[in-house]
């Protein structure tokens, strides 16, 4: 390190890893909740103080703030404070007993002192192999399997539609084409009404209402990203966008002045109604073929 010939280790978990944990190890249902509250929490007006932060870093209080982050949230605090805390230490008995080194100096962050410690404590009464530590390093390191039923789901709402169609044109074209009608009415006509909603640019609505119909037939991607490049395209982001971003987005009709917050937006509506198209749709066409 530097002039002095010191090694250097990243003793931590690589923040993808940490951040894969994280969303696996929180149930779907509440993963658009901590995902409201990153939003919100980037977004917020609220000023901190460095003294807040200086009075965080107290022992009580940093103490009685991780004990209530773990009884409340469990399925955050194990895969992002307690394991790295282990890892960390894992990392640090390692380096001691493969290098050997005569000094060790270990910056981490003052939430992970008193995990690294009960660690390293509970290590020098065990003195495990090293071999026995990169196992469990490798462990820690795992990215848990998703179920794999939830990525299906899609696939098969495209194939009860597709089905739909083919039954419609069985029976008759005038019916097939009916059909066809209505899914690109309802399915794009929704999306476009979320663009509109959005403030969209006149190209980005007529845009939806052309993707939405065939990008709800591909679940590898949404009429959002469509809208959302073709407004990006459109309507370029200038620096004082992001600079006015989170003071645009304290209040609702900043939103839609902003341009980067309107790009997300119109991605978030026109996918919304371009969702609801899809369900409308297919109820439609349920409709019509048994009536």
């Amino acid at each position: 390190m530097g002039g002095l010939g010191l090694k250097l280790h990243l003793i931590d978990r690589e923040i993808g890893v940490t951040l894969k944990r994280v969303y696996r190890s929180v149930p779907w249902w509440q993963r658009m909740a901590v995902f409201s509250g990153l939003v919100a929490s980037v977004l917020s007006r609220e000023k901190i103080e460095e003294k807040d932060i200086e009075r965080l870093k107290e022992g009580d209080m940093l103490e009685a703030t991780f004990e209530e982050f773990a009884s409340e949230a469990g399925e955050l605090f194990r895969p992002l404070i307690d394991e790295r805390d282990q890892y960390m230490a894992y990392r640090i008995y390692q380096i001691v007993h493969q290098d050997k080194p005569r000094h060790l100096l270990a910056v981490v962050g003052a939430g992970h002192l008193k995990g690294i410690q009960t660690y390293l404590e509970k290590l020098a009464e065990e003195k495990p192999e090293v071999g026995g530590i990169t196992a469990w390093l490798e462990k820690l390191n795992e990215i848990p399997q998703g179920r794999n039923i939830w990525k299906w789901v899609p696939w098969i709402i495209v194939a009860i539609i597709l089905t739909g169609f083919a039954i419609g044109f069985k029976k008759s074209p005038e019916l097939g084409f009916s059909l066809i009608k209505d899914w690109v009415l309802i399915n794009g006509g929704l999306s476009a009404l979320g663009a509109l909603l959005a403030a969209a640019h006149p190209l980005t609505v007529i845009g939806a209402f052309i993707a939405a119909p065939l990008t709800s037939l591909n679940p590898t991607i949404g009429a959002g990203m469509v809208t959302g490049a073709i407004e990006l395209f459109l309507r370029r982001p200038k620096v004082q966008d992001f600079s006015h971003l989170r003071r645009d987005t304290s209040h609702w009709t900043g939103w839609w002045k902003n341009r980067v917050s309107r790009v997300l937006l119109v991605f978030f509506f026109s996918t919304l109604g371009s969702a609801a198209g899809t369900y409308i749709a297919g109820f439609r066409i349920f409709d019509k073929l048994t009536g």
